[in-house]
């Protein structure tokens, strides 16, 4: 039976159980004692019923337990002392200050372009050497994030399993549609009690100053049919598709924690959904996957008439470490937050899936080559006929490079009634 607190129960003088003994007439010894044992049988149960109906020691209690007397525990060095408030929880229950404080932002932080050339470069003598798309890179590389003016965190809500995200330009608007209609169709499962597969596009503002409008109206008009657009406002530009890959890992981050899986590619590729859930399915969303095309002791194009033309000052380094070909890869959510976090340690590089290469090198995670992603084509002689074979995109996950009339084109092809001589086992 729980002991009761003296100061729990009013006293006698209070009038509110027994009446004091001086009030009555003298009766004997014996009645005395029935009397004392009836008022706490009655005390007694006052006291079950309470516990009876849940109540805490401080509902009991009209006020709490002066500071001298609240019950002490033994404190290990340097640990805080007990919360009384949390004494009758789980302590699975109670959010610790270390799990709060390590949570990132809520929504997208940035809502203001302030970002200014970093002039001090001027001052350098290999900066003046450089070209003026590295200058202009360089003046602005501190520059790493940007306003929203499309976002959808609507799009990881539920269950997701599969998250498809696809780098566009605004101009672009055949290429998102061609992809709408074959292999960036959602769809609401991914089989064998799988979430749903969802599809996303990156974009920036138009590069040219008298499209920005008129374009920018067109967007909206789109992403209002669509509602499958994320645009943040700067330029897009060839440098500037390393901002997207940052932008994207940190809205990820913020909206859409729980993904298990991420495709990510470019908008002019041919992907196979059914063979990337079936690579998917012997997956596991915490392992450190990395899967595309992946360039192993690639080197640094020093030719100034090439695309990726980088000049020595600003990569010095002989080769650059592996990486996927951006035109698309599969990684785990868990792992592209990871990533997140690793890409904020490096500066900015220019081209943008040589710099995720890098990003991946600081996490200590080696990418995975796999025969099914053909980032530069099935065949790298584009005279080949087999870039124009459907029975070889039909045991393919990833090709690159097909514009819109070739992508509807084929996406036919592979789902008609296709009669291949041989089966290609590339899972």
């Amino acid at each position: 039976m729980p002991t009761i607190p003296k100061h729990g129960l009013k006293t006698p003088s209070q009038g509110q159980l027994c009446p004091p003994l001086s009030r009555r007439r003298p009766h004997s010894t014996r009645k005395k004692t029935i009397y004392r044992s009836l008022c706490l049988a009655l005390a007694l149960l006052v006291a079950v019923t309470v516990f009876q109906r849940s109540l805490t020691p401080g509902q009991f209690l009209q006020e709490s337990l002066p500071p001298t007397l609240e019950p002490q525990r033994a404190q290990k060095p340097n640990r805080p002392p007990v919360n009384s408030n949390n004494f009758w929880k789980n302590p699975k229950d109670v959010a610790t200050p270390m799990t709060m404080a390590s949570q990132g932002p809520q929504a997208w932080d940035v809502t203001t372009t302030n970002c200014s050339a970093n002039i001090n470069l001027t001052h350098q003598a290999w900066f003046q050497g450089l070209e003026p798309q590295f200058r202009q890179f360089l003046f602005y590389r501190h520059c790493r994030y940007f306003p929203m003016l499309l976002n959808h965190p609507e799009k990881c809500g539920g269950d997701v399993y599969l998250l498809v995200v696809i780098k566009s330009v605004i101009t672009q608007h055949d290429r998102r549609e061609a992809i709408r209609q074959t292999w960036g169709r959602e769809r609401e499962s991914a089989g064998g009690g799988r979430g749903a597969v969802r599809t996303l596009f990156l974009l920036g503002t138009a590069s040219k100053q008298d499209e920005r409008m008129h374009y920018q109206q067109l967007l909206a008009y789109e992403d209002r049919l669509y509602g499958d657009i994320l645009q943040w406002d700067f330029l897009d530009t060839f440098f500037n598709l390393t901002l997207k890959e940052i932008h994207f890992l940190k809205w990820l981050d913020i909206y859409c924690p729980h993904v298990p899986f991420i495709f990510k590619g470019d908008d002019d590729v041919f992907v196979n959904p059914t063979n990337l859930l079936e690579f998917l399915a012997d997956r596991q969303p915490q392992e450190n996957l990395f899967v595309g095309d992946v360039l192993q002791h690639a080197r640094p194009i020093r030719r100034k008439d090439n695309k990726y033309y980088i000049p020595g000052a600003l990569y010095s380094k002989a080769s650059y470490p592996p990486y996927a070909g951006g035109g698309g890869f599969l990684m785990p959510g868990s792992l592209a937050r990871r990533l997140h976090h690793a890409c904020d340690t490096l500066e900015l590089y220019p081209i943008d899936d040589v710099f995720l290469g890098m990003c991946l090198e600081v996490l200590g995670v080696q990418p995975t080559a796999h025969e099914g992603f053909k980032t530069f084509g099935i065949s790298r002689n584009r005279n080949s006929r087999m870039n124009k074979e459907p029975c070889f995109f039909r045991a393919m996950l990833v090709v690159h490079k097909l514009l819109p009339p070739e992508l509807l084109a084929m996406w036919g092809l592979v789902h008609s009634n296709l009669t291949c001589s041989r089966k290609l086992q590339v899972l």
